[in-house]
């Protein structure tokens, strides 16, 4: 007996080592980014949005994009694209890699539905000569240096459509600043990138006139 006890011990502890491995193999592999969130949770990450980008998302500073009314399934991919260090422009990259960091899909989703369900902001009209010049860039485009319309893609109101964003009543300078961005590809994105680059400085300020005014 005094032999067999240690060789049962030893037998019983081989027996369990395999299960011992999967169960730390599946945490190790556990998906973080599929952790679970519950409204609390969303409320909670929702406050700490608004220190930035303000009650409702609707920001007052135009270093940070009004989310109030945006298109929810670009939230997402733009939540999950500064997550992944995948969107890179300089704003990005100083404030919002770090806060989307440990955002997991379901609490990305709960974000992006929440601002998409407030009422956007109101335009604020600027420059009558600059906003006239501007609505004849987006409902016509360029079609000399091969620029098409902007309508064509983000609406007839600027309302955007599903992951092409609302630009409707954004701050005019936060959209000048991504134009730039788009031409230069600090911020990455083909489509965007050939039609920003032509532009000239005073289209963009034409054009981002336009659409903070709406």
């Amino acid at each position: 007996m005094i032999i067999a006890i240690p060789l049962l011990r030893n037998a019983l502890a081989i027996a369990t080592l395999p299960l011992l491995l999967t169960a730390c193999e599946t945490e190790k592999t556990a998906d973080p980014t599929q952790a679970p969130a519950t409204p609390a949770q969303v409320e909670g990450t929702i406050h700490v949005c608004s220190s930035c980008h303000g009650l409702e998302g609707k920001s007052i500073s135009p270093t940070f994009p009004r989310l109030a009314g945006q298109q929810e399934a670009y939230i997402e991919v733009q939540l999950k694209a500064f997550r992944d260090k995948t969107r890179a422009d300089p704003h990005a990259h100083t404030y919002m890699w770090g806060m989307a960091a440990h955002l997991s899909d379901p609490m990305i989703a709960g974000i992006a539905a929440y601002y998409s369900a407030q009422s956007p902001v109101a335009g604020a009209p600027g420059d009558p000569v600059e906003m006239a010049a501007g609505q004849k860039i987006f409902v016509e485009g360029l079609p000399t240096r091969d620029v098409p319309a902007c309508n064509a893609c983000h609406g007839e109101h600027a309302e955007g459509m599903e992951t092409i964003p609302r630009l409707a009543g954004q701050h005019r300078e936060y959209l000048a600043a991504q134009l730039v961005n788009f031409a230069s590809n600090a911020r990455a994105n083909e489509v965007m990138h050939a039609n920003s680059t032509p532009l000239t400085p005073a289209e963009i300020r034409q054009i981002s006139a336009y659409l903070a005014a709406q």
